[in-house]
């Protein structure tokens, strides 16, 4: 079916007309790509268009959205664990509030990413955790 949009000049950049079509779109959610399709009205010369609607992408968006914050949740409570570190002492660590790992490892609460960074580092290097309980690596 044919959309109002299609073999109208694009109102967007004015040097091309939009077509009826399907395009390929990727976004990136903290550090995963996320791949999709996008049917709609698309300009020949800006590639810019109007989208069509769809329940069932935005659904799986949010799915995938869902599964990798669950996943970084999981990530931060194995490698605290790994460290015998409580929660408020990880949160001491990285400077939250005293229940800011308890939030993160429940999914209510995203880290930032340098928290995320930090114990990813920890988790490879444990060692270094001496060194910050000590405050050895304090800015000079």
């Amino acid at each position: 079916m044919s959309s109002k949009w299609n073999s109208k000049p694009c109102p967007l950049c004015s040097e091309g007309a939009l077509h009826d079509c399907v395009q390929q779109k990727s976004l990136e959610y903290r550090g995963q790509h996320y791949a999709y399709e996008v049917s709609g009205a698309f300009c020949d010369h800006c590639h810019d268009g109007f989208p069509d609607h769809d329940d069932t992408e935005e659904s799986a968006w949010i799915a995938f959205r869902d599964k990798v914050d669950a996943e970084e949740a999981a990530e931060l409570a194995r490698i605290r664990k790994k460290l015998k570190l409580t929660q408020q002492e990880a949160a001491r660590i990285t400077g939250g509030g005293h229940n800011a790992f308890s939030r993160y490892e429940r999914g209510e609460t995203k880290p930032v990413q340098a928290v995320l960074n930090l114990f990813r580092l920890l988790d490879h290097h444990p060692d270094l955790l001496k060194e910050i309980r000590e405050g050895h690596l304090t800015a000079r």
